[in-house]
């Protein structure tokens, strides 16, 4: 069973993490084990899906966040807003891939991958990437001119085959569709807000999955109180953090996102091979 405070606890690591390209989901499989959440079976499979249903919080901030954008998806719809039916037609464009591989490997990365050993070689690797990405990537694109409404449908697709690498847990949607939108060239804060609209679409078709699969189960383990305080928590946290990323970004590159990955895998990976972490 899991308290209102423990589950306020896992509000805040979603929320601070969701957006930011460090992986939340490897945060909250860290945190659930510091905390002894999902211990056994039946825990576990509660555990899981709270780890994805929690993201309802994150998405709700990123829709609120960049209300214009989503309008302008909305009026494109109807036919009264050319760029806006271009960027919701490629944002679909760029979530299909991944959808297509989760939905065809969910059980397989679940039963695997849904580990902290997986999440520190994600970390660490994902934290080399950045490393790389910001020293040669960065600063070729800074001033690139694509921005995410004259974004073509074959980028969009390339950035949707990056996504693809995140659903290995540790790896963060984040990273691998900021650094897609930077190989094909977009500026680094236009980057940052594709991937942020790619996401609330990503993370809203997984919850939903999640929820109707494992809804009941949810419920039972960990009760709405624990459930809503987790949500609402995300909610908040997501808003400061976004809003600190898309500022930090601005003046800086990856690197510090990068340095951070590297160091919470040596220290995890240290932690867990002397049996200090269970």
């Amino acid at each position: 069973m899991m308290s209102v405070p423990q589950a306020m606890v896992l509000g805040l690591v979603e929320g601070l993490t969701e957006y930011l390209p460090v992986s939340s989901t490897g945060h909250l499989i860290l945190a659930q084990r510091a905390m002894g959440i999902g211990g056994d079976h039946g825990d576990k499979e509660a555990a899981d899906a709270y780890a994805v249903c929690i993201q309802l919080g994150a998405i709700l901030a990123v829709l609120g966040l960049y209300a214009g954008d989503i309008r302008r998806i909305g009026l494109g719809l109807i036919g009264r807003d050319p760029g806006g039916l271009h960027l919701g037609r490629n944002l679909l464009i760029a979530f299909l891939p991944a959808a297509i591989v989760g939905l065809s490997f969910v059980d397989k990365i679940k039963e695997h991958l849904f580990g902290l050993w997986p999440v520190v070689v994600a970390w660490f690797m994902g934290g080399l990437a950045i490393l790389i990405v910001d020293r040669w990537k960065i600063k070729r694109h800074r001033t690139g001119s694509s921005d995410i409404y004259e974004l073509s449908a074959g980028a969009a697709l390339i950035i949707g085959a990056f996504q693809c690498i995140a659903v290995w847990p540790g790896v963060s949607r984040s990273l691998v569709t900021i650094v897609g939108a930077l190989v094909v060239g977009m500026r680094l804060d236009m980057a940052v807000v594709f991937s942020f609209l790619l996401g609330a679409i990503t993370l809203g078709a997984s919850t939903a999955y999640d929820g109707l699969l494992h809804g009941n189960v949810l419920l039972e383990a960990y009760g709405l109180p624990s459930i809503f305080s987790g949500f609402a928590v995300a909610f908040v946290s997501a808003l400061l953090a976004i809003r600190w990323m898309v500022a930090y970004l601005r003046k800086h590159g990856l690197a510090l996102f990068g340095y951070y990955r590297v160091g919470l895998a040596i220290i995890t990976g240290t932690l867990l091979a002397t049996n200090l972490l269970h």
